[in-house]
């Protein structure tokens, strides 16, 4: 397997697939859940998930390492650079409906819908709750500097909300509780910086499988989607299979899917992580006001 070309292959249809997008996380602190520490270092890329790394390469073996010559990575390395070059230089907001499905500790959590706001400077996050019922109505705010770094949230129905708006740390336990990634983590520029971080991790190795999919769908969207494998569980990589699904008229990813090895021989890949951004508007020209808890459309009852 070592050393595989980069090769391009049949389209790939996912239709209107009900999964989401971007990188991040958080519920409500007065959910009450319990937490586990976030963001262990390990040799690999900095930013770990809490709450479950791949299990099914386990006791395996280091990578080999990369061999001479033009690693099967570099290609996608390059689509990756080009995006976030793209979106720094053309996107200053977006709107967009995020789906997101993570698995915690082993248990994969059922779809979570979210209409939201995004700014990159400050960057800043608005977001309100579409379902499921736990947490439809709720709403979130982050915007980086303000808020002594803070982000704001209040659920939206039921005795939580009776507790009203609160105030968390966006790392800290209570506001990732049932989470892989913090607010911080959220959107398109953060999940192709990972993307990237993550690439350029993996390119020092060997047993790499990386496929171009062109006419891929999402949600209808045209995409090109960009497949990497590591056939053989080794201890350096993250993930086993890696989807990524770059929207060809926007040139940003919107949905990204992650599984781990098989935990049996003959098994299928586990779902570690899913994330669809659809309906994506750019540059909306929102304001301060579209990320104060003042604003009178939204119910965090700042006064």
């Amino acid at each position: 397997m070592a050393g595989q070309r980069v090769r391009s292959g049949r389209s790939w249809t996912m239709g209107r697939v009900p999964v989401i997008a971007g990188s991040w996380a958080l519920i409500l602190a007065i959910a009450g859940q319990p937490a586990v520490v976030f963001g262990q270092q390990s040799a690999g890329p900095s930013l770990l998930p809490q709450g479950g790394m791949p299990q099914g390469n386990i006791g395996a073996p280091d990578a080999v390492p990369a061999g001479p010559g033009v690693h099967p990575l570099q290609a996608a390395l390059e689509v990756a650079q080009k995006g976030l070059t793209s979106i720094q230089a053309n996107i200053q907001d977006y709107s967009a409906t995020v789906v997101k499905r993570e698995r915690i500790d082993g248990k994969l959590g059922e779809h979570e819908y979210m209409f939201a706001k995004i700014r990159h400077q400050p960057f800043s996050v608005y977001l309100f709750f579409l379902g499921p019922d736990a947490v439809k109505g709720q709403e979130v705010i982050y915007v980086d500097g303000h808020n002594d770094g803070n982000m704001l949230a209040h659920a939206g129905s039921g005795v939580r909300a009776m507790v009203g708006t609160v105030s968390l740390k966006p790392q800290s336990m209570l506001a990732m509780a049932g989470q892989r990634y913090p607010i911080t983590e959220l959107g398109v520029e953060n999940l192709t910086r990972r993307l990237l971080e993550v690439a350029d991790h993996d390119k020092q190795y060997d047993e790499c499988e990386v496929n171009f999919f062109p006419g891929a769908k999402v949600n209808g969207r045209v995409c090109t989607c960009i497949q990497v494998a590591h056939p053989v569980p080794r201890k350096n990589f993250r993930f086993h299979l890696a989807r990524v699904f770059i929207d060809d008229e926007l040139t940003i990813p919107i949905r990204y899917e992650s599984y781990d090895w098989p935990l049996e021989p003959g098994g299928q890949p586990v779902l570690m992580e899913e994330y669809t951004y659809m309906n994506v508007k750019v540059n909306n020209g929102f304001t301060d006001a579209d990320f104060d808890p003042r604003n009178t459309a939204y119910k965090f009852g700042a006064k």
